[in-house]
C-alpha cells in the first residue's frame, strides 16, 4: 500500500509539471497582456514599463516559469494584480465560503440520490420505474439557470421563505445558503440518480445476486447489503473525483446569490484579466484532482477486497 502511494505521488510530478507549463504558456505567452488590460491602450510607455517591472513580467520567460513553479510548491501565488491582496488569503477565505455553500448539499445529495436510485432499481420495469426515469431525464434537460430563477422567484420572492441574495459571515450565513443548497440538490438529482440506477441494474444481473436470492434473502437486503456494497467502486469514482471542484463553488449560484466564494472570485478574475488568480486556481484544481484520484484508488481496496494496489 505505502509503495503504491509513493509511486502514484511520483507519477503526479511530471503530470503537474506538464499542467504548470501549459497554464504558464496560456496565460503568459498566448493570453492578453495583463499590463495593457490594467492600464488600457492609451497608457504611457513609462507607466507600462513601471507596472511590468512591479509584477515581474520584465524577466525572461524561463525565470518567470521557475518563479511560477516556486509558487506552486509553496502554495503562495503572490498578490492579485487588481487588488494587491495576497492570493493565499483570498483563496482560503473564498474556499471556506464555497465549501459552506457546496459541501452540505453535496453530502445530502449523495445519500438522497443513492437511496432514490436503489428504490427505482427495486421497482425496475414497473410504471414507477418508467415514470421516475422520465422525470429524471426531464430534470437533466432543464438548465441550471432555470432552476435558479424559478426557485428565487417562487421561494424567495413570492413566499419570502429565504433571502433572494446576499451573504454574512459565520452562522449568520446559513439563511443565505439554504436556498442555493436546495437548488444544488435538485440539479444533481437527474444525472446522479440516472447514473446510480444504471450501476445498480448492472449489479442486479450478477451471479452473487441470484445466489443471495436462492438462499432466501429478502429483496431489500439484497439491494442494500449486497448490491450497494459491490456498486461502490463506480459510485466512489463518480463522487470522490467531484470533491476538488466543490472548492470552486457553483459559479452561477455564487453570482446570482451574491455569495463571495471562489467561483465569484474566478469570474471577477476573468472579467478583469487578473492572471495570478486564474493561474493559481487552475493549479489548485489540477493538484486537487490528482490527489483525489489517488484517494479514490485507495478506497477501492477497502470497499472491494478483489482490488489489489500493486
Amino acid at each position: 500500500m505505502v509503495g503504491y502511494i509513493i509511486r502514484r505521488l511520483l507519477y503526479m510530478i511530471p503530470i503537474l509539471l506538464g499542467v504548470a507549463l501549459l497554464v504558464f504558456t496560456l496565460f503568459t505567452t498566448v493570453g492578453e497582456d495583463p499590463v495593457r488590460i490594467a492600464l488600457g491602450n492609451h497608457a504611457s510607455p513609462e507607466a507600462i514599463t513601471e507596472l511590468r517591472s512591479k509584477w515581474g513580467l520584465n524577466q525572461p520567460l524561463h525565470l518567470q516559469f521557475l518563479d511560477f513553479l516556486k509558487q506552486i510548491i509553496t502554495f503562495d501565488y503572490g498578490r492579485s494584480f487588481n487588488t494587491g491582496e495576497k492570493l493565499s488569503a483570498l483563496f482560503a477565505q473564498g474556499a471556506l465560503v464555497s465549501l459552506s455553500l457546496t459541501l452540505p448539499p453535496f453530502l445530502l445529495a449523495v445519500m438522497l440520490n443513492v437511496s432514490m436510485a436503489l428504490v427505482v432499481a427495486y421497482y425496475r420495469g414497473s410504471i414507477f420505474d418508467r415514470f421516475a426515469t422520465a422525470f429524471f431525464i426531464m430534470a437533466m434537460s432543464i438548465s441550471y439557470l432555470v432552476y435558479i430563477i424559478a426557485f428565487q422567484y417562487i421561494l424567495a420572492f413570492q413566499f419570502d421563505l429565504f433571502p433572494i441574495n446576499g451573504y454574512e459571515a459565520g452562522f449568520r450565513a446559513i439563511p443565505y445558503l439554504v436556498l442555493p443548497g436546495i437548488i444544488i440538490i435538485f440539479v444533481s438529482m437527474g444525472p446522479d440518480v440516472r447514473m446510480y440506477r444504471t450501476v445498480f441494474l448492472d449489479e442486479i444481473k450478477s451471479d452473487y445476486v441470484r445466489t443471495a436470492r436462492s438462499k432466501g434473502a429478502a429483496e431489500p437486503r439484497v439491494l442494500f447489503k449486497h448490491i450497494l456494497k459491490n456498486a461502490m467502486i463506480p459510485i466512489l469514482t463518480y463522487t470522490v473525483v467531484a470533491i476538488p471542484f466543490l472548492v470552486l463553488g457553483a459559479f452561477l449560484m455564487e453570482r446570482f446569490f451574491s455569495i463571495p466564494g471562489i467561483g465569484d472570485l474566478m469570474i471577477n478574475a476573468i472579467n478583469t484579466g487578473d492572471f495570478p488568480v486564474l493561474k493559481g486556481l487552475t493549479m489548485y484544481i489540477a493538484i486537487g484532482y490528482s490527489i483525489f484520484n489517488l484517494i479514490t484508488d485507495i478506497l477501492y481496496a477497502y470497499v472491494d477486497p478483489r482490488v489489489k494496489l500493486d
